[in-house]
C-alpha cells in the first residue's frame, strides 16, 4: 500500500473544525499546527502589535522592521490573523469569534487569561459544546499555579537535567525548547478527544493543561524505577557509549538490549567488554565508563563516522551520524523521502510527520499579515444538532490493539487508554515487550519481568493478550481481534510486520474500516527503512543532541525524552485518522515515522541555517535567544543547584532588588535586554557568584516572590515530592499483583468534569487477560485456552523461564 510523501487532491483527515488560538508561546502556536496540517481553519488571535514570535530568531539574526521571522512562519502559515484591542466595539467581535469555534487554544493561566477577558466557565455557558483549552506553566490550579515559570525553568522542576551530565560538572537541560512541543501536542490531541465526545452528544469542556506535567511526562518515571528495582535516586550521568569520537567527527551510539550491547562488543573487536554482566544493562555502564570509553575509543579514531555507521548498520544496532542545522536537509532520508517541503515564506520545513493513505495533510498556506483578517465577519456559531450523548470517557468505545514495545508506541497508547480507548497490548512469551527488562533485574523475585518501571509507566489502564504471532494460530486469533478494533497500532521495524503476513492490504482486508497505525523509526519505505533507531538515535540525527551541552564539550543526547514526543504525535495522528474513518467508513494505513516527529521539534535549526546561513550550536545552560539564564551551583555540600531565567527589564530589575542591588547592577547598560545580552558572560559570572553564597530553597522562593522563572534541579526519582504535581494529581496510586503499590503518572491535564481519575488498572502482567479476552471476542472454550498453551501460542510466563 503506497504512502503520499506530497500534498495532494486526497482529502484532509479533519472536516469542518474551527479552531481560535490566542496564544504567545511555541506550545500555542505548535497546537495550532498541528490541526491546522490535519485540515483545521485556525483563526490566530494576536495583539495589535503582534506577538513576539513574530520577529523571534533563536540565532539573534536581525528581521526586516517590516519583515517576519522564519520560524513564526513556520508556525502560522495558513492560519487567519485577527487583532484585538481593549474597548467595547472589539470586545463584541472578540465575544463572536470565540463563541463561533469548536477549539481555543489559550496559553495563559487563570490570572493573565482574566486580564484578557477569557473565561473558560462563561465561554462554555455560551458555547456548550466548545473545548477550551489553557496552555500554562503550571496549570490553572495548585500551589505554583501563579508562579513564573520558563520551559528552561520547568525542566529542572520536571527532574529532566537533574540525571543528564557528568557529576564532576554541571547539571545539563535539553537544548531546543523541546517541552514546547511536547504542551503543544498534548494540547492537539487533547482537544480532539473531547471534541469526539461533543459530536457524541457529550459537553464542552475546559482542557487545563501543565506544561510542567507535560515536561514531566517526557521523564522516565525514575520513581518507578527506585521503587521497583530498589535502588537509590537517580543521580546525573551520561550513557556510556553515547556520542564519542571517531577519525572525522562525532558519532551517536545507542545500546538499550543487553544483546545489542554483546553485539557493539564483537564489533568494536573488545570481547573482554562481554565478559561484565552489569555492561548488558544501561544502567551498570556508568561505574565502568573509563574502562568503556579506553577500550572502545582506538577502534573508533580508526574509522570514519560513515564506516562506522555502516557496520552498525551489518550488526542492526542504533549507530548514527550527529545532525545540526546545516547538515539535515542534505540526508539520505530526507532527499530520498521528500520530508522537507517548501514554505512560501522562501524556507524548506519538515513536513507534518504522519502519512496516510487516504488522507493528505493540507497544503502549506501564506504567513498571514498581523490583522490581515480584521475585517472579515466572524464565523457564524454552529447550531447543529449532535447526536444522542453518550456516557464516558472522549474515547469511550474505540478498541485498539496494540503491538508497541518500549517506549514510543505504549505512550501513544497509554494517552489513549487514559482517555478511554479499550487497549489489548499484545506480547507473546517468546518475545515479550523489550522494556519490560531492558534497564535492569530483580534478581530475588520469580517473575522478574514484572518490574520493568517504564513497562509500569506506559502500560496503565491496558488488558494484556499474548499470541506467537509466528504461528498459524496466533496469526488467526489476531486478525479476529483486528476484525472487532478501531485501530492496530505497532511500532516494530517495517519487515517484521511483513514477515507475519500481517500487511496493511492484509488487516484493511479484514476490517477496511480501521485505522493501522505505524511507528517505524525511518519509515515503512525508503533507503533507511530497514536501520535501527531509538529515540536518543533521532535527537543525535534531527539536530536536539547537538544543541544539548556545554560549549566546550561533545554533544549530549538527552536521553530519550524523544519517545514520549513521538508517542503523543502518534495518537494525535491515530485521532484524525479515527475521526475521518468514523465520518467516511473508511480506514487506512497511517505511517508515523519517530524521526520526522524530531524533525519538527528541530525545525528551527534548519529553517534558521537555510535563511540566515547560521547553524544554532550548543550553549550549555545558557540558551538560545535573549534571556539571562543559567543553572548554578548554590551554598553547600548537597550539590544543590538552582536553574533562573531573566527574560525581560521586570524580572531583571526584580532580581537586582531581590540581591540587595550590589554596585555591578548599577550600570545602566545593564537595563535593557539588548545591553545584558552584550554583556551576558560578565552577568553570568557575577550571578554564579552570588548564588554560590546562597542556599538553594530560601533562594528558590525569595525569586518566585519576585516574579522571577527559578526551579531547584531535582532527580527524576523525587518529582513525587513536588506538591505542585501532588495537589494536580498527576500521581495516581495503583496495586500491581506482582509489585505492590505504586505512583502512576497521568495526561498532564486536570481531571475532566465529574471525573474522579485518570487510571483505571494497574499495568498488566504477562497474558494476564489471555482467558477473559479470548473468550469474549473469538469465542474461545477451556479446552482450546488449554491446548493453546500448552502448545505455547499464549501463555503467562517467557518461554525458557
Amino acid at each position: 500500500m503506497q504512502l503520499s510523501e506530497r500534498s495532494d487532491s486526497r482529502p484532509t483527515p479533519l472536516h469542518d473544525l474551527r479552531v481560535v488560538e490566542i496564544s504567545d508561546r511555541i506550545a500555542g502556536s505548535y497546537c495550532g499546527k498541528l490541526l491546522l496540517d490535519a485540515g483545521a481553519q485556525v483563526c490566530k488571535i494576536e495583539p495589535p502589535q503582534g506577538g513576539w514570535l513574530r520577529r523571534y530568531t533563536a540565532s539573534c539574526s536581525p528581521v526586516a522592521e517590516d519583515g517576519t521571522a522564519p520560524f513564526f512562519s513556520y508556525l502560522n502559515a495558513g492560519k487567519r490573523s485577527m487583532t484585538f484591542a481593549p474597548g467595547a466595539e472589539d470586545s463584541a467581535r472578540f465575544r463572536a469569534t470565540l463563541g463561533a469555534a469548536d477549539v481555543v487554544v489559550v496559553t495563559a493561566g487563570p490570572a493573565r487569561a482574566a486580564a484578557m477577558g477569557i473565561d473558560p466557565r462563561q465561554l462554555l455557558e455560551h458555547s456548550p459544546r466548545a473545548v477550551i483549552v489553557t496552555i500554562s506553566d503550571f496549570g490553572w490550579s495548585g500551589p505554583y499555579a501563579d508562579r513564573a515559570a520558563s520551559e528552561f525553568t520547568l525542566q529542572a522542576w520536571a527532574g529532566s537535567p537533574g540525571f543528564r551530565g557528568d557529576p564532576a560538572g554541571p547539571p545539563i537541560s535539553i537544548g531546543g525548547d523541546l517541552g514546547e512541543y511536547m504542551g503543544g501536542v498534548f494540547a492537539a490531541f487533547g482537544a480532539l478527544a473531547v471534541r469526539r465526545r461533543i459530536e457524541r452528544g457529550g459537553p464542552g469542556e475546559h482542557l487545563d493543561l501543565s506544561m510542567l506535567e507535560a515536561l514531566t511526562a517526557m521523564q522516565s518515571s525514575e520513581w518507578l524505577h527506585s521503587q521497583l528495582l530498589r535502588v537509590p535516586p537517580i543521580r546525573r550521568t551520561t550513557e556510556v557509549p553515547s556520542i564519542e569520537p571517531a577519525k572525522d567527527g562525532y558519532v551517536g551510539i545507542t545500546m538499550v538490549t543487553g544483546q545489542q550491547w554483546l553485539d557493539f562488543a564483537a564489533m568494536v573487536e573488545c570481547p573482554q567488554l562481554e565478559e561484565i554482566e552489569q555492561l548488558r544493562f544501561q544502567i551498570g555502564r556508568w561505574q565502568y565508563r573509563d574502562l568503556i570509553r579506553e577500550q572502545i575509543h582506538p577502534w573508533l579514531a580508526e574509522r570514519t563516522v560513515a564506516e562506522i555507521v555502516e557496520l552498525g548498520q551489518l550488526f542492526r544496532l542504533p549507530i548514527a551520524a550527529l545532525g545540526n542545522g546545516s547538515t539535515i536537509r542534505d540526508l539520505e532520508y530526507v532527499r530520498q523521502r521528500d520530508a522537507f517541503i517548501h514554505n512560501p515564506a522562501g524556507f524548506h520545513q519538515p513536513r507534518p510527520p504522519w502519512l496516510m493513505s487516504a488522507c493528505a495533510p493540507a497544503r502549506v498556506g501564506a504567513t498571514p499579515s498581523l490583522g490581515e483578517d480584521d475585517d472579515e465577519s466572524p464565523w457564524r456559531r454552529d447550531e447543529s444538532e449532535s447526536e444522542p450523548a453518550l456516557d464516558g470517557l472522549p474515547l469511550a468505545g474505540v478498541r485498539i490493539i496494540d503491538l508497541t514495545a518500549f517506549w514510543a508506541g505504549p505512550a501513544a497508547t497509554h494517552l489513549l487508554a487514559a482517555f478511554g480507548a479499550d487497549v489489548v497490548k499484545i506480547e507473546s512469551i517468546q518475545r515479550p515487550d523489550g522494556i519490560r527488562y531492558s534497564g535492569g533485574m530483580r534478581t530475588d523475585v520469580d517473575d522478574w519481568w514484572e518490574y520493568g518501571w517504564v513497562f509500569h509507566a506506559m502500560n496503565t489502564n491496558k488488558r494484556s493478550v499474548t499470541l506467537d504471532l509466528g504461528s498459524e494460530e496466533g496469526r488467526r486469533l489476531f486478525t479476529e481481534l483486528v476484525a472487532g478494533a478501531d485501530v492496530v497500532i505497532e511500532n516494530f521495524s517495517p519487515r517484521v510486520m511483513e514477515h507475519f503476513g500481517l500487511t496493511a492490504e492484509v488487516l484493511l482486508g479484514v476490517n477496511p474500516r480501521l485505522v493501522f497505525a505505524r511507528m517505524p523509526a525511518f519509515g515503512v519505505e525508503g533507503p533507511w527503512r530497514d536501520r535501527v533507531g531509538f529515540a536518543p538515535t533521532m535527537e543525535q540525527i534531527a539536530g536536539l543532541a547537538w544543541v544539548t551541552g556545554l560549549p566546550e564539550a561533545p554533544p549530549v543526547t538527552p536521553r530519550g525524552a524523544c519517545d514520549p514526543l513521538a508517542g503523543v504525535h502518534a495518537a494525535f495522528a491515530v485521532l484524525t485518522a479515527l475521526s475521518f474513518a468514523e465520518r467516511t467508513g473508511k480506514g487506512q494505513l497511517v505511517e508515523l515515522p519517530m524521526l520526522e516527529t524530531v524533525l519538527n521539534a528541530t525545525a528551527i535549526q534548519a529553517i534558521e541555517s537555510e535563511v540566515f546561513g547560521v547553524t544554532l550550536s550548543r550553549r550549555g545552560n545558557r540558551g538560545h535567544g535573549t534571556a539571562i539564564q543559567n543553572i548554578y551551583r548554590c551554598a553547600g555540600d548537597k550539590d544543590d543547584w538552582i536553574a533562573v531565567t531573566i527574560r525581560d527589564d521586570a524580572q531583571w530589575h526584580a532580581l537586582v532588588d531581590v540581591m540587595d542591588r550590589p554596585e555591578w547592577c548599577r550600570d545602566e547598560a545593564l537595563s535593557t535586554v539588548a545591553g545584558r545580552r552584550e554583556r551576558a558572560d560578565e552577568i553570568d559570572a557575577r550571578l554564579a557568584e552570588w548564588f554560590a553564597r546562597q542556599t538553594l530553597e530560601p533562594t528558590v522562593e525569595r525569586l518566585a516572590g519576585a516574579g522571577i522563572p527559578a526551579a531547584p534541579v531535582v532527580s527524576p526519582s523525587l518529582v513525587t515530592d513536588n506538591p505542585q504535581l501532588r495537589e494536580r494529581g498527576f500521581f495516581e496510586a495503583l496495586h500491581h499483583g506482582s509489585t505492590g503499590l505504586g505512583l502512576y503518572p497521568c495526561p498532564p491535564f486536570a481531571l475532566l468534569d465529574g471525573q474522579d481519575h485518570w487510571l483505571l488498572r494497574p499495568p498488566p502482567k504477562l497474558g494476564e487477560h489471555n482467558e477473559e479476552i479470548l473468550r469474549d471476542r473469538c469465542g474461545l472454550t477451556d479446552e482450546e485456552l488449554t491446548r493453546l498453551a500448552a502448545s505455547g501460542v499464549i501463555g503467562t510466563r517467557p518461554k525458557g523461564l
